[in-house]
């Protein structure tokens, strides 16, 4: 379970996010949205103890994540190219985090092999570095290192951004079967209302650093969402 108990992130006088609470229980596939500069890399960045927070705390697994690190063993994470290690081939970078997190050789080929048509051929067997994939394949390998290690916690930051359209369907597939299993909790931000609507069972709303709308996703969630930010591009 993640909680957060009056959080909040200043840079000067500038305040990135305040949220005085926020529970997400085990299991749930929970969306972020809002647009640029709302908070939800931010948010991320706090739950992964990328930046300390200005008050508050944020907890996983049941501890402060400034304070203990045994949350980090059950954490699978991709927010952009600075988590790739990016002179190592996406099959050196894969068998690197597989030996940081315990998993087996075998475990390690079961789980690409299963990302295989997520692959589409252009990350895997290909003898280039990562640093000279394109964007989308990038993020293939970035997405693909988040699952490694059987994580407890899954956090994406915009993982449709770069895919192209075949992608982008594979890999809803592929969030949608891991969120209907109920085993992972998952938090997925993205710009693009119907992917992340289609694959979240929960939407939040961010605004300005501050949490605005707490949706269980409906058949009309996306229609409200489309509504709102409608609204505020007109204001």
């Amino acid at each position: 379970m993640i909680e957060v108990k009056q959080l909040s992130k200043r840079y000067g006088a500038k305040t990135a996010l305040h949220l005085p609470e926020l529970t997400v229980p085990d299991g749930q596939c929970v969306g972020l949205v809002g647009n640029n500069g709302a908070g939800k890399t931010t948010f991320f960045n706090l739950l992964l103890d990328l930046v300390r927070a200005t008050t508050g705390t944020i907890s996983s697994f049941g501890q402060p994540v400034h304070l203990n690190e045994d949350w980090k063993r059950h954490t699978g994470a991709y927010l952009d190219e600075r988590f790739l290690i990016d002179y190592l081939t996406p099959e050196e970078y894969f068998s690197f985090l597989a030996g940081l997190r315990g998993q087996t050789k075998a475990e390690l080929e079961a789980l690409l092999n299963g990302l295989g048509p997520f692959f589409a051929g252009e990350v895997t067997d290909t003898r280039k570095y990562l640093r000279d994939l394109s964007k989308g394949n990038m993020k293939k390998a970035g997405v693909a290192s988040a699952l490694i290690g059987a994580p407890k916690l899954v956090v994406l930051d915009e993982p449709f951004a770069n895919l192209d359209p075949s992608s982008q369907l594979g890999l809803k597939s592929i969030l949608k079967q891991m969120a209907l299993r109920k085993e992972v909790t998952m938090l997925i931000s993205s710009h693009d209302l119907a992917h992340v609507t289609e694959v979240c069972e929960r939407i939040l709303v961010l605004e300005k650093g501050e949490l605005v709308k707490d949706l269980r996703t409906t058949p009309e969630t996306l229609k409200e969402l489309e509504a709102m930010f409608t609204t505020a591009a007109n204001a």
